[in-house]
């Protein structure tokens, strides 16, 4: 499939445990899938199967979680979303990633440097940002993003992070978002040629590491403190942010 060799296998197969595991555990991880997975296939090949192993490790992080979401939060941001997701699909016939990519990492910092401002300087009592304009912006652009480069997780951290849920809350509330959202994706992405019958054989192989990424996920996240999980997902929200720059 897509004449992947002994090493594309492997990278392929590292990258599916890694989806495994942001979905379920440790959200951001998949900052290392993105560029792994365009080392080894072609750059928009890449987003298509990327789409399809995404999809397939929501299926495991909602089921899982599905009693840990946080309704009202996917309710509010689901609507701007697809306004994004349409929008990212004529970008995409424009644009190209390449041209977007600046401008999500800077949207990205400056809003973890907002958030650090207000649990740092603010303090613990800063107002969360409850407006209906915060959660219809970061849907747009987890819409866009997600649309464009499957690149939508650093967006979802800041928004969850604003919001202060709970480990578990904040993953599953984040699982269903992306399972509904990732799904309304598939006729965009088929269309533009992204997402194939050959893409979606080379995911169900997948499968099996992406079940086992899952799991390793679910005990990570049952291990690690609450204030540990909320300094790796800015961190790693922060790495992503400055790889789009770079």
């Amino acid at each position: 499939m897509f004449g992947l060799d002994t090493t594309g296998w492997l990278v392929v197969s590292l990258c599916a445990v890694l989806v495994g595991i942001a979905k379920t555990g440790v959200p951001g991880v998949t900052i290392l899938v993105v560029p792994l997975m365009a080392a080894v296939l072609p750059a928009r090949t890449s987003v298509g199967v990327l789409l399809g192993m995404l999809i397939l490790g929501d299926l495991f992080a909602a089921g899982y979680y599905r009693r840990h979401a946080r309704w009202s939060h996917v309710a509010r941001l689901l609507p701007p979303a697809f306004i994004g997701i349409v929008a990212g699909y004529f970008l995409l016939r424009v644009v190209s990633d390449q041209q977007l990519r600046p401008i999500i990492g800077v949207i990205v910092l400056v809003m973890l440097a907002l958030n650090c401002w207000r649990s740092v300087v603010a303090g613990k009592d800063a107002s969360v940002p409850t407006k209906w304009w915060f959660a219809a912006i970061m849907g747009f652009l987890a819409g866009v993003t997600t649309m464009m480069a499957n690149a939508a997780g650093p967006v979802m951290v800041i928004y969850l992070l604003a919001m202060r849920l709970r480990k578990v809350e904040f993953v599953g509330t984040g699982a269903w978002f992306f399972f509904i959202v990732n799904w309304v994706k598939v006729p965009f992405s088929a269309n533009l040629q992204m997402m194939t019958a050959e893409s979606v054989k080379l995911n169900l192989t997948l499968l099996p590491a992406i079940a086992l990424g899952a799991g390793v996920g679910i005990l990570l996240l049952k291990r690690i403190p609450q204030k540990l999980f909320t300094t790796v997902v800015q961190l790693l929200a922060a790495a992503a942010a400055l790889r789009l720059l770079f």
